[in-house]
């Protein structure tokens, strides 16, 4: 179906909840939906998700939401996105050996990360794969499971991620997308787009690799099996999908360099469209959501989990938190926050990095730690879109996502510590609206993807808070190199008491 009546369906799986939206080719959102799902922490550093509860359960339960409202014969194509990079083995029928391992918040793999930079060298990795191993790269997860889960191991024929593993239960296909598998370190040859398959042999031996694509590249349809299972016409075509952040980046007009996406999450990502493969120790270049295209990517491990965090210590909600705290000024009242509470990624990838709050007094409360926490994150953004211009990469634009965008108060002290503008488009309902667009893409339907998701208001700089918070800013640089030797030890005690 790819005449006027056409519709297309996006589905995205994230950290807390799924979302899922059908959309008309003019852009308009016939019907969305979303439903929330935990993540599993069975140990500090560990964060998992099982793929059959979560989400393939979410994903029947969204199309199933979706199909309330819209004629399944109207149909077009469909395309997924969610959470990434992360490591499912899967048995050869792609059944799932044990719940998925996430993306860099997972830090179990420490050991195994020095483990190949030491087997293949640290900067050979780099050059070939475009990012120094960190907790966010698969091969040291695949290495962990080989060596703590033999078992688990030696069933393993498949390497899945949220989107390939639905992509495999709607359509067999054994795919997985260009983006995703550039952050496979050290298993992809960024310059070549193909697996390393010299090095892949090394960490994972037997494995066969997925076939590659581009994320809006058709991969397969919908069998007969899944459609009595989803309700979604049989033989209906599906993309390769991608993960999460990279979808979202193409919803909101982001896909040309100096282009960069903030996006407000339980963790906050950060994608800046590169003309080139520009390999920075402090970030990670990777393969576009595009064809022949390349990003620099930063991700922080906390963000909108450390304001909920806060929210449930000190009780209330984010309406009445967001409130008190737009009433204290820049800087908190004398308080500086590190917002590294589950360790950190980009770009000092140091895992066992903690939070710290300093300067804390008998008279702070909570309206001062909040808005301590949204500056912090704040000064971390900061500190990574400094470490992509000294990449060479041009930040030209910033577009800001996700649900952190609503209220103002996060966005405006993002705008104020970074002294950037950031646009904000008429949709911020997730990765699912990219999913939809690269759905129309790969169709190659003849449609106005700009006309999607026009923006609709731009968020600036105060220049008075921008210039009292670059010597907050000083600080927080400081505070991270002078508490890193305490954080260390800690977080080893914490692993002791574990």
């Amino acid at each position: 179906m790819t005449g006027d009546n056409a519709i297309l369906l996006g589905v995205d799986i994230g950290t807390s909840s799924s979302k899922a939206v059908a959309v008309d080719r003019r852009g308009s959102i016939l019907a969305r939906a979303e439903r929330a799902h935990e993540t599993a922490t069975p140990h500090p550093g560990w964060f998992e998700h099982d793929a059959e509860t979560v989400w393939w359960d979410d994903f029947r339960y969204l199309v199933g939401r979706l199909l309330e409202h819209v004629d399944g014969r109207d149909i077009a194509g469909l395309a997924t996105s969610g959470i990434g990079p992360v490591l499912l083995p899967a048995d050869g029928d792609g059944r799932p050996l044990r719940p998925a391992i996430l993306y860099g918040v997972d830090t179990r793999a420490s050991a195994e990360i020095d483990e190949l930079d030491a087997e293949f060298g640290a900067e050979a990795i780099m050059e070939r794969g475009g990012t120094p191993l960190s907790s966010q790269a698969v091969g040291p997860k695949i290495r962990w499971l080989a060596k703590h889960e033999p078992d688990v191991w030696r069933r393993t024929e498949k390497l899945l991620m949220a989107s390939s593993y639905l992509v495999h239960r709607l359509t067999g296909e054994y795919v997985l997308d260009h983006h995703s598998a550039s952050q496979c370190d050290p298993l992809y040859d960024q310059r070549s787009f193909g697996w390393a398959r010299d090095w892949a042999e090394k960490v994972a031996p037997g494995l066969a690799l997925p076939r590659l694509a581009w994320p809006g590249e058709v991969v397969g349809a919908v069998s007969a099996t899944a459609a009595a299972a989803t309700g979604l016409p049989r033989d209906l075509p599906v993309m390769a999908g991608t993960v999460d952040a990279w979808a979202e980046s193409v919803s909101v007009g982001v896909r040309e360099p100096g282009e960069t996406m903030v996006m407000y999450g339980t963790t906050m990502f950060i994608v800046n469209v590169a003309a080139d493969p520009r390999p920075h120790r402090g970030l990670w270049t990777t393969s576009g959501a595009m064809p022949g295209t390349f990003s620099l990517a930063a991700g922080m491990a906390t963000s909108g989990s450390v304001t909920d965090w806060l929210r449930r210590l000190v009780g209330g909600d984010f309406a009445e938190l967001t409130a008190a705290a737009a009433t204290v000024p820049a800087g908190s009242r004398g308080l500086l926050l590190l917002p590294y509470f589950a360790g950190e990624r980009t770009p000092i990838f140091d895992p066992e990095a903690r939070g710290v709050i300093a300067g804390l007094t008998l008279a702070h409360g909570p309206a001062e730690l909040y808005r301590a926490a949204l500056e912090g994150i704040a000064h971390g953004v900061r500190h990574n879109l400094e470490t992509m211009a000294s990449a060479h990469g041009s930040i030209e634009r910033l577009v800001a996502v996700g649900g952190g965008t609503k209220g103002g108060l996060w966005t405006q002290i993002v705008s104020d510590v970074t002294n950037q503008a950031q646009d904000i488009p008429s949709h911020t309902i997730g990765a699912c609206l990219g999913d939809a667009m690269l759905a129309a893409h790969g169709l190659g339907l003849d449609v106005d993807l700009a006309a999607w998701n026009p923006v609709t208001a731009t968020v600036r700089p105060d220049p008075a808070r921008a210039e009292a918070y670059d010597a907050f800013y000083r600080h927080y640089r400081e505070l991270y190199p002078a508490t890193s030797d305490v954080a260390h030890f800690l977080a080893h005690q914490q692993k002791l008491a574990d």
